[in-house]
């Protein structure tokens, strides 16, 4: 009892010093944002892409995931001003060294249920996990869509390989290089995902496709059309039986959901130039939906948590999943 009223106290005064100092955080979001907006205009570089990254850094300034690539990647970002990164977040940091409370929003690992504001924090427990007990039988690492993602620095001794579209990768590696960052033998491989063959590239950079390899599809299925979905999960399904892909989507609902949440995410995404395409059908329950596309283009799903409750009334919004390369005979019929 003593503990939860504890722990209350703790969360309690946490949020009250984060209301007090309200205007700073909201004048630092204010600046980062449009810094955001405006440097991803101008360059051409994924801004939905920076996101993820945010959490990953602050999740290392908290100290609950120690990612020190990812916070020295984001201060490199062009986006990134200090003075605002610390207004923004430096109120949060503030309650949180005084009161020892983390928001639910950045704990790790991440417990109960997601709500959608919390999802590019919340997955990065769930890849996590999924790409270590993976990865430990893999030979190779394919991040696609890699973005600013840092695994691939930390990953061992398999070969590692990034794929993303060619702006944002040159801008990757140009600020690894000014962030003094060695991504160690990472190979990138540049590439379009709705326009070019990225495996054929991925192939002539080295890949082996006889060999057992752990892919990472994170924040990038919800933002391709259909086709280049198939396309991806058909490749994917083509290499060694005992691959995995370590993917997180969405369902149809916040493509046509009319919620307020949802129609601002839908409005921010192609402010950004990077709408919203695809879903997988949420019609419940969403799962076997997800096991069906699966299914459908040779891959087996192994592992999979559901975002949102389903009920006679409410849709899933999206989930996290792990679906393997398995011979034809060991293929589950969902």
């Amino acid at each position: 009892m003593r503990a939860t009223a504890a722990g209350r106290g703790s969360a309690a005064a946490f949020y009250v010093v984060n209301v007090l100092l309200c205007p700073i955080t909201l004048l630092g979001y204010a600046i980062w944002l449009a810094r955001i907006f405006l440097a991803g205009r101008n360059s051409n570089v994924s801004i939905t892409a920076q996101g993820p990254l945010s959490a990953r850094s602050l999740m290392h300034m908290l100290g609950l995931r120690r990612d020190e690539a990812a916070h020295r990647l984001l201060l490199a970002l062009p986006s990134t001003s200090r003075p605002a990164l610390l207004l923004a977040g430096g109120p949060m940091l503030l309650a949180h060294r005084l009161t020892g409370y983390v928001p639910s929003a950045f704990r790790y690992p991440f417990e109960g249920d997601v709500p959608p504001q919390y999802e590019a924090s919340a997955r990065v427990t769930f890849v996590d996990a999924a790409v270590e007990r993976h990865l430990a039988d893999a030979d190779q690492f394919v991040i696609l869509g890699a973005g600013f993602d840092t695994r691939a620095f930390r990953a061992g001794d398999v070969r590692c390989f990034e794929v993303d579209m060619p702006q944002t990768q040159a801008s990757k590696r140009q600020l690894l290089q000014q962030a003094g960052i060695d991504p160690g033998d990472v190979v990138f491989v540049a590439a379009d995902f709705g326009t070019e063959d990225w495996f054929a590239r991925l192939v002539d950079a080295g890949f082996e496709p006889h060999r057992r390899t752990v892919f990472l599809w994170e924040g990038v299925i919800m933002y391709l059309d259909r086709a280049a979905v198939d396309s991806t999960l058909r490749k994917i399904a083509g290499t060694a039986t005992g691959s995995v892909v370590v993917f997180d989507y969405f369902t149809t609902e916040p493509l046509v959901s009319r919620s307020l949440y949802w129609r601002y995410g839908r409005a921010a995404t192609r402010a950004a130039g990077e709408p919203l395409r695809f879903g997988i059908d949420s019609a419940p329950p969403s799962r076997d939906r997800l096991a069906e596309l699966l299914r459908s283009c040779g891959l087996t799903l192994v592992e999979q948590r559901t975002l949102g409750h389903e009920t006679a009334r409410e849709r899933a919004w999206g989930g996290f999943a792990v679906a393997a390369v398995t011979a034809v005979s060991d293929q589950v019929t969902p």
